[in-house]
């Protein structure tokens, strides 16, 4: 690992001073877009503050930089389009690196990473049906990853799944659960709700934000099933960046591998999450 984050380092130092040689803009103060509705990496408090830890590990990106930082609120399913329409210059907000995004905005380098689960009534008939005998699944190892699959798409079948719109879940359920109704939800909250009320069968988000989840209702939930990593599950969680601010992302790839090598990301994923969310790739 701490070779690996040197290495990105270096990249990373050499991309900030070929983007310095191209006169790069002078960056004072960086807008950054999150949700503020996905705990623990963002939220929101009583005030209307933006808080988690995306919001305290960007405060200490910007220092790092030697910018200004400001966070702004945007919902979800039009994160992507007002970073196009500049209204923002980042987004740190629990997105997934995937090679569809990367279509139409850049990344930084992962500075998280967590599996996605399912969760279900703990009375429900699916608590016994979606434990495959599987921890974790790596969708790219497909020899190993199929045969879970298929009892998943079995288990599942004539049954709901929530999940959040335009995620790497949602992603997961066109690909590999096609048969299987998907609802989608602006929140993943909101599919909380639904599993609740027995408006859907199942829900499926990043580890942490269903363990959230779950733990508002306790003893009535319960996470089932592997962890499922790779494929469209993506490469971990970046910042989000226009393609034209090349020199911005080489700042952002700089104080993340900084970050990570002295143990800061560590420190707060594990104040947030209560376990290292590090990318280990």
């Amino acid at each position: 690992m701490k070779k690996i984050v040197s290495a990105l380092a270096l990249g990373a130092m050499m991309a900030v001073a070929a983007a310095g040689a191209a006169n790069a803009k002078e960056w004072k103060t960086v807008r950054i877009a999150s949700e503020g509705a996905y705990p623990p990496w963002n939220a929101t408090d009583t005030s209307g503050k933006l808080t988690g830890f995306e919001v305290d590990l960007g405060n200490d990106l910007c220092k790092r930089m030697k910018v200004t930082c400001e966070f702004v609120a945007q919902d979800w399913d039009g994160i992507i389009p007002a970073l196009q329409q500049g209204k923002y210059d980042a987004i740190m907000s629990a997105m997934t690196i995937t090679d569809e995004r990367k279509k139409v905005i850049d990344f930084s380098i992962p500075y998280g990473t967590e599996p996605s689960v399912f969760a279900v009534m703990a009375n429900s008939p699916l608590a016994k049906s979606l434990a495959l005998g599987a921890d974790r699944v790596d969708l790219n190892d497909q020899g190993k990853a199929k045969p879970v699959l298929e009892k998943l798409a079995d288990a599942l079948k004539g049954k709901s799944v929530g999940v959040q719109v335009s995620t790497i879940q949602a992603d997961f359920m066109d690909k590999h659960l096609p048969k299987v109704t998907m609802r989608t939800y602006d929140k993943i909250d909101n599919a909380g709700i639904d599993l609740s009320s027995g408006r859907v069968d199942a829900m499926l988000g990043d580890r942490s934000v269903v363990e959230a989840v779950v733990k508002a209702t306790p003893d009535k939930m319960v996470i089932v099933g592997p962890n499922f990593i790779g494929g469209v599950i993506g490469e971990g969680m970046g910042v989000g960046l226009r393609k034209d601010t090349a020199d911005l992302k080489a700042m952002f790839d700089k104080a993340i591998a900084e970050a990570l090598k002295d143990g800061t990301v560590k420190k707060l994923s594990t104040q947030h999450f209560g376990y290292d969310i590090s990318p280990t790739k």
